[in-house]
C-alpha cells in the first residue's frame, strides 16, 4: 500500500469534458476540474469565487426577451442600451438613466424576434444598427438624456447590377425635382419579373447618368419618383440599376468599420455581397458609375463560391474578416499596407468552418466567432506556419460547455481577459483566455434565485469598458420572482484584489447594500419580493430572511449590510493521478486522509469526497471577537479528508456563504492499494 503526497498547483485548464475523463495523459489533466461552476480562473492559476451581481433594474416590459448593447462614446461616457421590442432604455454609471423622474426611451422598429438578430458598429457618439428587415439605423447621443434613432439617408446607392434585359425605364423629366413619372416598358428585369412593387418605395434608381429615388409606386411599371441628380435626358433607356438596399430586396444584415470605410454585408437579395462606402465619407455609397473609378470610390464586391455563402459577421483586424455560413475570407487590398480601392480589392477564402448568425469578437490578434451549429467557438488567428489564417476549436477540450447552443458572446479584457458566452439554456460560460500563457480555461455560472422550477436564466451579456477599473459586466437574469416573470438588469461586481475589510464583501447575486445608521430593519428590497435572501451583516453572515413587503428584519442591528440570492461556487477535480509502487494510481483503490488547501484572502470553504459529504474548515479562533465578521485568511489549512476507499480520487472545494475564495492549490495525501 503505498503513500503518497500529490499537488494540484493550478486549474489553468478548465472545466473539462466527461469525454476526457481517461485522458490523465494530457497535460491539461492535472490542471483540469471535472467541475468549476461560479468560479474564474486567474491567469496566474488561481480559482476564484466569481463575485455577485447588483440589481440596476427591471427591464420596461419582464414578459418580453431584451437584449444588452454597448454604446462607448468616450473613455470617461460609456452606456449599456437596454434593447427591447420597439425600443431602447440607457443605463451609465450601473443605474438607469432618467430624465424629468422616467427612464429615457428611444422608440425603434427592432421587434422583440429580432434583437439577437441586430448587428451594429460605432463611431465617436453615432452608432450604425442593421437588420435585414429595416433600414440601416443611426443612433446618435448628444448628451446622457439626449438620444434620437433615424433612417440613414444614404447618397447614391448603393446600387444592384445594370439592367441586362430589353425593358426600358422612361423618366417624366430630366431636371431635379418631385413628382416625376417613371414608366416601364415591361416587368421583366425588376424585381424578378414582378415589377414595381409597394416595398420599392425608397429605393434609389440610376438612369441616363442620374440618380432618382421612387416616392410612389401605381402598379408594377408605373412609379412616381424624385430626381436627386439630374439626368442626361429624358429618353426611354435599357441603362438603368435599382437600389442595393430596399424592403424589396432587403436591407444589410452586417455593419462594421475598416480602413476609414463604413461596410455593410448581406442583403436577403445579395447574401453575399459586401458594400463599401466612399472613403472618409461614411453614408456616401457613390462608386462613380458612369465615370472615371477613383481610390476612394465606394466598392460593391460579390464573393463568388461553389455554395451560398450568406455573410453573417464582419470584423476589422488586420486585414476585414468576413464570416460566412460556408466559410471565413479575408478583404485586402492586395498587399500587406495596401489600401483597399475599387481596383485592387482582393478576397481570399481562409478555412470552411462556417459561423453562425452572432456577431463574433476581437481578441488582440484573433477573431473568436461561432461555428454554424452554435457549438464550437473558433479562433481565426494568422499563422506564420501556412502563411495564412488557421481557426482552431476553443471548446475541443470542454464541449459539453456550450450544449444548447449560444445566442451572443462579449469580452471582458480587464482585469482578466475572459470570453463570456450566454447558453441556450441560461447558463452563462466563461473562458479565461490568455494565449501567451498557454491560459484557455472555460468555467460556468449559474445565478441565484429559480425560474419556475429550475435555475435562473441568463439571457444576455455585454461589457463596456471604463477608464481607470475593471470593464463591466452586465446581464439580463430572468427569475420568477413572488410568482411572476421577471427581468433584471444586473451587473457583476468587480473583483476586490485586496479582500481585507470583510464588510464590502459582494457574493450575493441581484444584491443592494446598506450602509447608514444603526437599525434591524432594511427595506427597499421589492424587487425580491417573496424570496429567501442571504445576507452579510457588519461583514459576518447572518441567517436567511424571507423578503415581505420589501423589507426584512434582522436578527441583530446593523450599520453595514448586503442582501441578496445566495449562489454556490464548486470545484471538483478530475480523478487524482498520483501514482503508486507499480504505476498509476488511476483505477485502483485509494483514499485521501488528509488535504492542505493553500488559501488567499478567503473564508468559509468546506472540503469532502462529495457534495453530501464536506467537511467545514474552521476559520474563527479564540482571538476573534464574537461579534465581528471574520478577517479574511491567506496561508494553507491543513484538515481530516472524511473520504472512503474507492477507484475516483475525486475532491470537492465549496463556497455557500457570502464570502471571499481563492484557491491557489491544493495538495492532498492518500494511500493507494496496489
Amino acid at each position: 500500500m503505498a503513500r503518497v503526497a500529490a499537488q494540484l498547483t493550478n486549474f489553468t485548464g478548465g472545466e473539462l469534458s466527461p469525454r476526457l475523463d481517461g485522458r490523465n495523459d494530457l497535460t491539461k489533466y492535472s490542471s483540469g476540474c471535472k467541475t468549476l461552476e461560479n468560479f474564474i480562473v486567474y491567469p496566474h492559476g488561481a480559482a476564484a469565487r466569481r463575485p455577485g451581481t447588483n440589481f440596476i433594474s427591471e427591464v420596461k416590459t419582464s414578459a418580453k426577451k431584451t437584449r444588452l448593447i454597448p454604446f462607448e462614446f468616450s473613455t470617461t461616457q460609456t452606456y449599456i442600451l437596454e434593447f427591447g421590442d420597439q425600443y431602447i432604455r440607457v443605463y451609465k454609471d450601473q443605474g438607469q438613466v432618467q430624465s424629468g423622474g422616467s427612464a429615457v426611451e428611444i422608440a425603434t422598429p427592432y421587434l422583440e424576434a429580432e434583437l439577437f438578430e441586430l448587428k451594429f458598429a460605432q463611431s465617436a457618439d453615432v452608432m450604425y444598427i442593421c437588420h435585414p428587415n429595416h433600414e440601416v439605423e443611426k443612433l446618435s447621443r448628444t448628451s446622457h438624456t439626449s438620444w434620437t434613432l433615424t433612417d440613414v439617408a444614404f447618397t447614391k446607392g448603393p446600387m444592384q447590377d445594370a439592367n441586362i434585359t430589353n425593358t426600358t425605364l422612361n423618366p417624366g423629366q430630366a431636371a431635379v425635382g418631385t413628382g416625376v413619372s417613371l414608366v416601364a416598358s415591361a416587368t421583366t428585369g425588376i424585381n424578378g419579373g414582378s415589377g414595381f412593387l409597394a416595398t420599392d418605395i425608397g429605393r434609389f434608381v440610376f438612369l441616363n447618368s442620374g440618380y432618382a429615388k421612387i416616392t410612389g409606386v401605381t402598379n408594377t411599371t408605373n412609379a412616381t419618383i424624385e430626381i436627386l441628380t439630374a439626368l442626361n435626358n429624358a429618353n426611354a433607356t435599357e441603362d438603368w440599376r435599382l437600389g442595393a438596399f430596399s424592403d424589396t430586396t432587403g436591407h444589410p444584415s452586417c455593419v462594421t468599420f475598416f480602413e476609414q470605410r463604413l461596410v455593410f454585408a448581406g442583403t436577403t437579395n445579395q447574401p453575399q455581397t459586401i458594400f463599401f462606402s466612399r472613403s472618409g465619407d461614411y453614408e456616401n455609397m457613390d462608386a462613380n458609375l458612369g465615370g472615371t473609378v477613383a481610390d476612394d470610390d465606394a466598392i460593391i464586391y460579390t464573393i463568388a463560391s461553389n455554395q451560398v455563402n450568406a455573410i453573417r459577421f464582419m470584423t476589422a483586424t488586420r486585414t476585414l474578416i468576413i464570416g460566412t455560413a460556408g466559410g471565413e475570407f479575408t478583404v485586402s487590398g492586395g498587399g500587406t499596407d495596401s489600401a483597399i480601392t475599387p481596383t485592387n480589392i482582393l478576397i481570399k477564402k481562409q478555412s470552411n468552418h462556417g459561423a453562425a448568425n452572432v456577431d463574433a469578437i476581437s481578441v488582440g490578434n484573433a477573431t473568436l466567432f461561432l461555428q454554424r451549429a452554435k457549438r464550437k467557438i473558433r479562433e481565426l488567428a494568422y499563422n506564420f506556419d501556412v502563411d495564412g489564417y488557421i481557426a482552431p476549436d476553443m471548446t475541443i477540450l470542454a464541449e459539453h460547455v456550450t450544449e444548447g447552443g449560444i445566442t451572443q458572446m462579449a469580452y471582458q479584457q480587464e482585469p482578466n481577459q475572459i470570453i463570456y458566452a450566454v447558453r441556450g439554456d441560461g447558463e452563462l460560460v466563461g473562458l479565461t483566455y490568455q494565449r501567451e500563457q498557454q491560459v484557455t480555461a472555460w468555467h460556468r455560472h449559474v445565478f441565484g434565485g429559480v425560474f419556475g422550477s429550475g435555475k435562473a436564466v441568463c439571457e444576455s451579456v455585454a461589457v463596456i469598458p471604463t477608464d481607470d477599473t475593471e470593464y463591466e459586466v452586465y446581464v439580463i437574469i430572468k427569475r420568477t420572482i413572488n410568482g411572476a416573470t421577471k427581468r433584471y438588469i444586473e451587473v457583476l461586481n468587480n473583483f476586490d484584489f485586496t479582500e481585507t475589510d470583510n464588510t464590502t464583501f459582494n457574493f450575493l447575486d441581484s444584491q443592494l447594500s446598506y450602509s447608514g445608521s444603526s437599525t434591524t430593519t432594511l427595506s427597499g428590497l421589492s424587487h425580491l419580493e417573496g424570496q429567501t435572501v442571504s445576507i452579510l451583516a457588519n461583514g459576518a453572515t447572518h441567517p436567511d430572511k424571507v423578503v415581505s413587503s420589501g423589507s426584512i428584519t434582522l436578527d441583530r442591528a446593523v450599520t453595514k449590510a448586503k442582501v441578496g440570492l445566495s449562489y454556490s461556487s464548486i470545484l471538483q477535480t478530475m480523478r487524482l493521478d498520483a501514482g503508486s509502487q507499480n504505476g498509476t494510481s488511476q483505477g485502483k483503490t485509494k483514499r485521501i486522509y488528509e488535504i492542505t488547501i493553500r488559501l488567499f484572502e478567503s473564508v468559509g470553504v468546506e472540503v469532502g469526497e462529495s457534495l453530501t459529504n464536506m467537511e467545514r474548515i474552521p476559520f474563527r479562533t479564540s482571538a476573534d471577537p464574537m461579534d465581528q465578521g471574520i478577517p479574511p485568511f491567506t496561508g494553507d489549512k491543513a484538515v481530516e479528508f472524511r473520504g472512503n476507499y474507492d477507484t475516483d480520487g475525486f475532491i470537492f472545494v465549496r463556497q455557500t456563504q457570502p464570502l471571499p475564495l481563492t484557491i491557489l492549490s491544493l495538495y492532498p495525501e492518500l494511500q493507494t492499494n496496489d
